[in-house]
């Protein structure tokens, strides 16, 4: 196992697991796991060697998410955002701030989807006016993953230049003037301690050249940069809380006795099957991932598309895996005697997550159509 596997193996034993069931229960944000991943070398994991960072790939990344998430999905779904906003700071951002987030010091998170447009990311409604060497940023963001506690958000606006283009990307510091943060926190039936909330900005001066790219360029690097990662680590995250399931139905099946029979539930053929059913869908999301880093990885002409079905695919089969082994545990699962109910309610998150399930089945439709992905079809 290599050095960064052993250190996240340690942190998740020893910070995320305690903790996982308070954070549920609480809607606490992760402070604790965050600061540990920090420390351990996990946040920096994909910044560049040249700044310091652990210089890894979006296989690296992957089994971080995956591991995390088989333990805790909100810590999980903190990390894959650092880990998407990263990949454009990387590509775009000051060297400083590449250097913290090298170091574990710096945790950053994307700001794209607006109450206005709502997952219609690729359509923001908020503002930048140049005025004086400086961005007034004006938005009302509808769901920030760790909007409270990151250090940066990678921000989407209209261009400055409207006819340069649909999107403008920003590094916005959290903690600028004019920034509102909706600190009564996020209260959801998942993912509770993931820290999304509200962020609005009114008359947000940022300088100029805290711009991500050129104006008007932000949904072309949008496109190469954070889109990609979050997909294929939102494939992961849902392959996470699947194999995490797998494992916990298993044990009870093979625990739990039928005693007037003198015979465990897996003996029995109909619960036998169902778990075999379950073992199938976790294995085809662990291929159909496995086969979207390597079409990456080779430069395959299919990987757009792989990337474009990685997230439908993964997270339609958590759902079902998960309400599956939810079945197979019955009472047990209601009881929260394991962790399935945990895990069933935070595979639900991925399919309303911008991009949603639907919205990427149209990109997939349009590209094996020859279509183009974004604007009317002719």
């Amino acid at each position: 196992m290599s050095t960064h596997l052993d250190a996240l193996e340690r942190v998740i034993t020893e910070v995320v697991a305690p903790a996982a069931t308070t954070i549920d229960e609480q809607g606490a944000f992760p402070s604790g796991a965050i600061k540990a991943l920090g420390e351990a070398g996990i946040l920096g994991l994909t910044a560049s060697s040249d700044v310091g960072g652990g210089g890894g790939g979006m296989r690296d990344a992957a089994e971080v998410v995956l591991r995390l998430s088989a333990t805790c999905g909100s810590t999980a779904m903190v990390v894959l955002m650092h880990y998407a906003a990263t990949a454009t700071i990387e590509a775009y951002g000051p060297k400083d701030v590449r250097q913290a987030i090298a170091e574990g010091r710096h945790l950053t998170t994307l700001a794209f989807s607006e109450s206005g447009s709502r997952a219609h990311f690729w359509v923001p409604l908020s503002t930048a006016t140049a005025l004086g060497g400086t961005a007034v940023l004006d938005a009302s963001k509808s769901w920030v993953t760790s909007g409270a506690e990151a250090d940066s958000y990678v921000w989407s606006s209209r261009p400055v230049d409207q006819a340069s283009g649909p999107m403008t990307l920003w590094l916005v510091p959290s903690a600028a003037e004019g920034l509102i943060k909706n600190t009564g926190g996020f209260d959801g039936i998942g993912l509770r301690g993931n820290g999304s909330i509200p962020v609005t900005a009114d008359g947000v001066r940022v300088p100029l050249d805290f711009r991500l790219g050129a104006d008007g360029e932000g949904l072309n690097i949008a496109l190469a940069t954070a889109l990609p990662w979050f997909l294929v680590l939102s494939g992961a995250f849902s392959l996470g809380v699947l194999e995490a399931v797998t494992a916990e139905a298993g044990a009870h099946l093979s625990g739990a006795r039928l005693e007037h029979l003198g015979e465990a539930l897996i003996h029995q053929p109909i619960p036998r099957a169902d778990y075999a059913r379950l073992r199938l869908i976790t294995d085809r999301v662990r291929a159909f991932l496995s086969d979207t880093l390597s079409a990456l990885e080779a430069g395959r002409p299919d990987a757009q598309l792989r990337v474009l079905e990685v997230k439908a695919m993964a997270s339609e089969d958590a759902a079902i895996g998960c309400d599956l082994a939810m079945r197979l545990c019955g009472g047990a699962a209601f009881r929260k005697e394991t962790n399935i109910n945990r895990h069933h309610r935070d595979s639900l998150a991925a399919r309303v997550m911008a991009p949603t399930t639907d919205a990427l089945l149209d990109f997939v439709g349009r590209a094996v159509a020859g279509l183009p992905l974004l604007g009317p079809v002719q």
